[in-house]
């Protein structure tokens, strides 16, 4: 058994796992956070996607282990103070999921995309970056609109801070 410690969501949390447990798994079995979704255990799906240091990743292609001392942020931890984050705001808003089963890892991604993209982000670079991401509801258009109407919010939030 290894002993795994991690700040999930601002919080610090560890317990103890087989060393072969993936990510993925100690955040649902271990922490009780089930927003991250196992898909396809190949790494192929990006239903899994977190944020690992700020950027996103696979939880299915992670061992726990691996991931101790890290910092990790989950679907559950976008949201603040009882509001959406604007990536999810703008799920919502433009109708970015059907079933639901995808969009933790396409709300992650998104995230991640917009901080490293931020104004520079269009729609080629949009749907480039979610290939690594599958959706077998919604065809992909409405999650485009989605992460581009994010991104021109939280950038004119961000421009009009500075």
């Amino acid at each position: 058994m290894a002993k795994v410690t991690l700040t999930v969501n601002c919080r610090s949390v560890g317990g103890e796992c087989e060393d072969r447990t993936l990510l993925v798994h100690f955040i649902r079995e271990k922490l009780g956070l089930t927003g991250t979704h196992v898909g396809c255990d190949t790494s192929q799906c990006g239903a899994c996607v977190v944020h690992m240091d700020g950027k996103s990743v696979k939880s299915c292609s992670i061992l726990a282990v691996q991931a101790s001392g890290s910092r990790i942020t989950t679907i559950e931890g976008l949201a603040a103070n009882g509001e959406l984050h604007p990536v999810q705001a703008a799920f919502k808003e433009h109708h970015g999921l059907q079933c639901g089963f995808c969009t933790p890892g396409m709300v992650m991604t998104a995230v991640d995309m917009i901080n490293r993209h931020g104004g520079a982000l269009d729609e080629k670079t949009v749907r480039s970056e979610l290939e690594g991401n599958i959706c077998r509801c919604t065809g992909y258009h409405n999650i485009v609109k989605a992460v581009l109407s994010a991104n021109a919010e939280m950038n004119a939030a961000s421009q009009a801070a500075e």
